[in-house]
């Protein structure tokens, strides 16, 4: 007896759809937020991200009184370098976690999973860009605590700011396309060094025959070496074009790494060919134009000064500065003011002209002197302000009401006029003897020594030293009142430092004055 089985047969089992476009949208994302999770446990980053906040913090923390009147053109370009510390470690980073697979052995794992190979790549693409939002976040903190400052100058550029983020993407980007290029772990540290090397030739032609070679690098150094801010018009430098050309290379190296995992398609494409426009017109941007107009304002904000500045009157006087220093002639006035109340003679009602100079004769930026002036009752003012600045224009303001003109200290000056020009300085001043050692060069208040002024600066000598702390040692309305009473003989270049002593009521200094210290 057979037995007969009779199989019935139902619908196929329905096979599971491929995910939707969202649904591998929403993968990749969620990939792309564990790998940043990841990067920030990597001890390099966790340590450079703590020096790049901390750096900054400290930097802030340590400023001196010129901090108080921060040029802002020149603070925005001080935040482009510190973010060089986080970038290097996100390259190094970046680069070590998308060769993880490589280095573990599960490269072939990735074949049997549904998220193409360029969608992986994308996400760690993207696991860069917290770090250079909080980037931005930390440029715009520094940024925006030093315009709120009262005493903040001029105006800052947003595309200069914008210069440390996308160096610090730029890098995170660069380190996903290497581990595609060259899968080898030594490969970001020679990337770092193939770099530098690229940066200081750049910078190097910048500065010498081509202006505009330079500003294919990342960051842009040229005539920017620590001297004297000048007006934001003088900089001359491309920054809106710079920044544009550093977006559209992040954007290029993107989708160079996307193209090289496999991802073809069409709007890929399009991104890698709109990229290359963008970088390109970014490049054409930065190339010099007009640099004869450039140069012409240079040269005259430097030599006729007048041409291109306003003025303020107050008390008899003007106030002349740029534009952008408008608001500092108040605190100028306030220090001739003072100086003022100490004097005597006709040097109370005496009009100056307080004039802001600068030097591009030597490129903007640089420390360079600038010359005493000629004309009688001119007083120069520098572009920086506070600390150190505040007495050292004293000295200038005086020397004038004393001596006429700047360029009397080109002459030795060992008399009772250097004297009164201290005097004049420290007499009203609230801590008088740390100014005398600020103002002073070799940081001093005893023996013979330079002090400084916004132009030539002044030279005592040991005996003018002695009477000075002496005066300073005195009631100050007593030392006011003489001073005041013998103006004539205190201002005259035929009465000796000892002889202005006896007039003050001072000791006067043993031994014979020697001019020639």
């Amino acid at each position: 007896m057979s037995t007969t089985i009779t199989t019935v047969r139902g619908p196929a089992p329905a096979l599971p759809e491929p995910p939707g476009p969202g649904r591998r949208t929403g993968a990749m994302l969620a990939l792309a937020r564990f790998e940043t999770r990841e990067l920030l446990q990597q001890v390099p980053m966790l340590v450079f991200l703590f020096l790049y906040v901390g750096f900054t913090v400290a930097r802030l923390a340590s400023q001196d009184g010129m901090s108080d009147y921060p040029v802002l053109n020149t603070v925005d370009r001080d935040t482009q370098t510190s973010p060089l510390l986080l970038a290097v470690a996100l390259l190094v980073c970046t680069n070590a976690a998308a060769l993880r697979s490589r280095r573990h052995g599960t490269v072939e794992q990735f074949d049997v999973m549904a998220m193409e190979p360029w969608r992986r790549v994308l996400a760690h693409l993207l696991s860069a860009v917290p770090f250079a939002a909080l980037t931005a976040v930390v440029v715009a903190a520094e940024f925006t605590r030093e315009a709120l400052k009262p005493g903040a100058i001029g105006h800052g550029s947003v595309a200069e700011l914008a210069v440390g983020p996308l160096v610090v993407l730029m890098a995170g980007i660069t380190g996903v396309l290497l581990a595609r290029l060259v899968p080898m772990p030594f490969a970001p540290m020679l990337f770092v060094v193939a770099v530098y090397l690229l940066m200081v030739l750049a910078t190097g032609v910048t500065e010498s025959d081509e202006p505009g070679a330079g500003w294919l690098s990342p960051l842009v150094f040229s005539g920017i070496s620590g001297g004297d801010p000048v007006p934001s018009d003088l900089l001359g430098r491309p920054a809106a074009w710079h920044a544009l050309y550093l977006l559209g290379l992040c954007a290029v190296l993107t989708c160079a790494a996307l193209l090289l995992s496999g991802g073809r398609t069409r709007a890929v494409k399009a991104a890698t060919a709109l990229a290359l426009a963008v970088t390109t017109a970014g490049a054409i941007g930065q190339l010099p134009r007009d640099t004869d107009a450039l140069e012409a304002a240079r040269r005259t904000a430097s030599t006729t000064p007048q041409k291109v500045q306003s003025c303020t009157e107050h008390g008899g006087s003007a106030y002349c500065s740029f534009p952008e220093w408008k608001g500092v002639r108040d605190d100028w006035a306030a220090v001739v003011d003072r100086i003022r109340s100490a004097a005597g003679g006709s040097a109370t009602t005496t009009p100056l002209t307080v004039r802001q100079r600068i030097d591009t004769s030597g490129g903007i930026e640089t420390d360079s002197a600038l010359t005493p002036s000629t004309t009688p009752g001119q007083v120069t003012v520098g572009t920086r302000w506070g600390g150190n600045r505040v007495p050292e224009f004293a000295v200038g303001a005086a020397t004038v009401l004393v001596a006429g003109t700047e360029d009397a200290t080109t002459r030795t000056m060992c008399d009772a006029r250097a004297v009164t020009i201290m005097w004049l300085v420290l007499g009203t001043d609230p801590t008088p003897m740390a100014t005398f050692a600020d103002v002073r060069l070799d940081d001093s208040t005893t023996g013979s020594g330079q002090v400084l002024a916004p132009t030539n600066g002044l030279s005592l000598t040991a005996h003018q030293t002695k009477v000075v702390a002496e005066l300073l040692a005195r009631p100050r309305a007593e030392i006011t009142a003489r001073v005041k009473a013998h103006w004539p003989e205190l201002t005259s270049a035929r009465t000796s430092t000892a002889e202005a002593a006896k007039l003050l009521g001072v000791a006067v200094p043993q031994g014979v004055e020697s001019c020639d210290e």
